[in-house]
């Protein structure tokens, strides 16, 4: 079982991440609409006010830490980890709320300089040493090599590679990776 009491706001070492505000909305739009953005999105296209209304939702959903990265007080991406259920047999313990499922999205001006990676580095920490999680996945299309860099240099494990099995508006059917790591993979890593 996990605890929703999070603090926020969280720092890095050059960053800020914090629950979205509703000014926060138009620059999030701003980058999210961008199609080099888009591409390698699941919802390619975004609804604005389904967008505002899904962020300013998430701010009370205990087991939605989706958040804004902030860099010297202007935000440059948004982070997510959304607490699942794990799989397994329907008595609900212990898998119930025992995993974490991790996303980001950043704007491309600020790609190449580690920010994405410091910011998810920060939620997988937040999963495992705040919330107690005993696993935290993220996905992506396998010709995203920005994304899987990321998760690799998190020390996430790819643990699926699946063949044509994620369907691309532009490219068709493409192949996917899913990343894994538990939490005792995290404390070897953190004491490393």
């Amino acid at each position: 079982m996990t605890s929703p009491d999070v603090t926020w706001p969280r720092r890095t070492e050059r960053l800020t991440l914090r629950p979205a505000r509703p000014d926060d909305l138009g620059r999030m739009l701003e980058f999210r609409s961008l199609d080099e953005v888009g591409r390698w999105l699941i919802r390619a296209t975004v609804d604005p006010e389904a967008y505002r209304r899904g962020w300013l939702a998430s701010v009370d959903d205990p087991y939605d830490h989706s958040v804004v990265v902030e860099l010297e007080g202007r935000v440059i991406g948004t982070v997510l980890l959304e607490v699942v259920d794990g799989m397994g047999q329907d008595d609900g313990t212990p898998a119930q709320r025992s995993e974490g499922l991790l996303g980001y999205i950043f704007d491309p001006g600020h790609a190449g300089q580690g920010f994405a990676t410091e910011a998810a580095r920060e939620m997988v920490a937040l999963a495992f040493e705040d919330l107690g999680l005993r696993r935290v996945t993220a996905g992506c299309f396998a010709d995203n090599m920005a994304s899987w860099t990321i998760l690799e240099k998190l020390g996430m494990r790819r643990e699926q590679h699946g063949i044509r099995d994620s369907w691309h508006a532009d490219l068709g059917w493409l192949d996917g990776f899913t990343y894994g790591l538990l939490s005792d993979e995290w404390r070897q890593l953190s004491n490393a």
